[in-house]
């Protein structure tokens, strides 16, 4: 049995651009997962439900969240576009699950998923408490680095307030006691 934990984001780029070479270099499937999930901030329910009439070819991705039953409707970025031709151009799927599992015309598990990204972490030397939810809260800790306002991350996410959102993705008060101190107007 898979023992639940706290996961947390992937705070440095270099171990995300790793996981990312790593993954491409094993399976084009995982690959994408990986990609999709950084870069869309969707919960591994509805990554995993996701089919390729959802993604090929599309701009824009049109769901309803399995968790929140609220419709969600975002763009997809470039390194989502190209990581989905890349993969679809090797697999032999035209409709159906887009994570499609090994052992039949379904969806790989949550379990499966996990495993995918877990072991992908240890393999190049990541020991932080890794697991599907990091994809989710590795998007919103980027977005905010990136200097997206907080709100606009807790709207993407469905958060309920922008605490909640904060100490989702990581912000410590260390981090934000860096401001105090590191301001010197």
């Amino acid at each position: 049995m898979i023992k639940i934990e706290y996961v947390e984001p992937i705070r440095c780029k270099t171990q995300i651009n790793q996981l990312k070479n790593y993954l491409k270099n094993r399976n084009l499937r995982d690959y994408l997962l990986f990609v999709l999930g950084i870069n869309s901030g969707l919960r591994i329910s509805d990554l995993l439900l996701l089919t390729v009439a959802d993604v090929k070819g599309k701009d824009r991705i049109l769901l309803r969240e399995k968790k929140t039953g609220k419709s969600k409707d975002f763009p997809l970025s470039d390194t989502c576009k190209k990581a989905i031709d890349e993969y679809l151009k090797t697999v032999q799927i035209s409709d159906g699950c887009l994570f499609k599992s090994k052992k039949g015309n379904w969806p790989i598990t949550r379990v499966q998923a996990y495993r995918i990204i877990n072991s992908a972490a240890r393999e190049i030397g990541i020991n932080d408490a890794i697991g599907t939810h990091t994809l989710r809260k590795t998007f919103g800790y980027w977005a905010h680095k990136k200097g997206v306002d907080i709100t606009k991350i807790q709207k993407l996410l469905n958060h309920s307030a922008p605490n909640v959102t904060l100490a989702y993705i990581g912000i410590t008060k260390d981090e934000l006691d860096d401001v105090y101190i590191n301001l010197n107007l």
